[in-house]
């Protein structure tokens, strides 16, 4: 077996059963045997060079064109394998050149003018949209998932997910809504159905516009909801509410600054913003090389460190922070087994290589978010401090409230009581 490719695995996998077949036929163990076996093999020597030098690009790519063939367990067992020994021992140092390298150049890989944010959006998101439709749930929650209990199911968990993000908004009939990085509508005809609000989204994909449209004749008064093909730089006016969610990690480093002083500018002096985003609890670091190349171009994982000191240069005031830890591990694990159930389909719409590398990016995001830190941020922003109540009582009590507006199938009247509980934080 190739020395360098040997050597990988030997400093790496200390705990699992991990077989490897080289591409000679030889097989070496890895790990102390215990939990369930997994055996792959790799068919070329080249393949084994690549993997030894760059293996968190290269592993993702043979997997993609069939050169690292999975016979014993399945793709996520492996990945399993690697990230659980590598949350505990680090790569070879040859390695981290390349990390190294990739830091350097993270501001120019992320540099997201307009044009650039344009093209990086329609290469995700402007695939078939058939292909959403097999994974996610029937509102096509394109992010992470708010689950309550352990054993919820997708839709439910998504419905709470809603649920969650309105509560913090606490949005009453009279406002203006604004939803960045709206994606095919479901929040936004969410908000308008249980707050009778003025809901406007924008996107940067027009196969997301297409679809958000349709549904909003779904709702009772179309003309409420409203979805604009927009950069958030070119958005006009000023909202009472405003909500991103999953959007921000396509701004890139480079522009933190910029999207928070929009964001500033856009909000209601007595308005309240929601920004819920995918970020890295231990700190800053290059995004992932696979996830770059071929999921997400463009794209970039904020660390609070990174984001906290531009929303104080913004003027805005953090009210709330909530960290969610491995809900987006468990909607990912759904995702993937809905993809995978579905396989055939997938096939069928776009061929079997890219549903490998869909397969990959599901199975690595989810043992990323288990293994590698990656959690998502829910950050209340507004120019007050009065903007919200003085406890989070209240967003238990509105998603009761919520709750019971969606068993009803109408929306409730809530605004007096939401005068009044900011009266009350006032006086406090």
């Amino acid at each position: 077996m190739f020395g360098p490719f040997r050597y990988a695995f030997e400093v790496v996998v200390r705990k699992g059963d991990l077989r490897i077949t080289d591409a000679r036929g030889e097989t070496r163990q890895f790990g102390d045997g215990t939990g369930e076996a997994c055996a792959v093999r790799v068919t070329d020597r080249w393949t084994e060079l690549k993997i030894a030098i760059d293996p968190w690009l290269a592993i993702g790519e043979a997997y993609m064109d069939g050169r690292l063939v999975v016979e014993e367990g399945d793709l996520y067992r492996f990945i399993d394998i690697l990230l659980r020994n590598a949350e505990e021992v680090p790569l070879p140092r040859w390695t981290w050149l390349l990390d190294i390298l990739r830091w350097l150049i993270r501001r120019v890989d992320q540099f997201n003018p307009i044009a650039r944010a344009r093209r990086n959006a329609s290469a995700h998101y402007d695939i078939q949209p058939e292909i959403y439709r097999l994974f996610l749930d029937s509102d096509q929650q394109y992010s992470c998932a708010y689950f309550s209990a352990p054993n919820v199911d997708l839709d439910t968990a998504q419905l709470e997910k809603k649920r969650h993000l309105a509560a913090k908004l606490l949005i009453s009939a009279r406002d203006r809504v604004l939803d960045i990085g709206c994606g095919w509508g479901g929040l936004c005809i969410y908000l308008a159905r249980m707050s009778g609000a003025d809901v406007t989204g924008i996107t940067l994909s027009r196969e997301q516009l297409k679809i958000a449209r349709n549904g909003a004749q779904e709702v009772p008064q179309p003309d409420r909801v409203t979805f604009r093909l927009e950069d958030y730089r070119e958005t006009k006016g000023q909202f009472d509410k405003i909500v991103s969610v999953g959007m921000f990690e396509h701004v890139g480093v480079h522009h933190y600054r910029t999207f928070f002083r929009r964001l500033s500018g856009l909000l209601k002096r007595d308005g309240v913003a929601l920004l819920h985003t995918i970020g890295r609890a231990p700190g800053p670091a290059p995004t992932n090389p696979f996830i770059k190349r071929y999921i997400f171009p463009g794209g970039s994982l904020p660390a609070l460190s990174e984001v906290l000191p531009q929303i104080e240069a913004s003027g805005l005031v953090v009210c709330d922070i909530e960290i969610l830890r491995l809900h987006y591990a468990e909607t990912l694990r759904r995702w993937r087994a809905r993809f995978c159930d579905r396989w055939d389909e997938a096939v069928r719409l776009k061929g079997e290589k890219f549903c490998r590398m869909w397969e990959f990016y599901l199975a690595g995001s989810e043992a990323s978010f288990r293994y590698q830190g990656l959690v998502v941020f829910q950050i209340q922003l507004a120019h007050s401090q009065t903007a919200v109540p003085l406890t989070r009582d209240y967003i238990g009590e509105e998603e009761a409230r919520l709750a019971q507006c969606e068993r009803f199938g109408r929306k409730r009247k809530s605004a007096d009581s939401r005068e009044e509980r900011k009266r009350t934080a006032r006086r406090g």
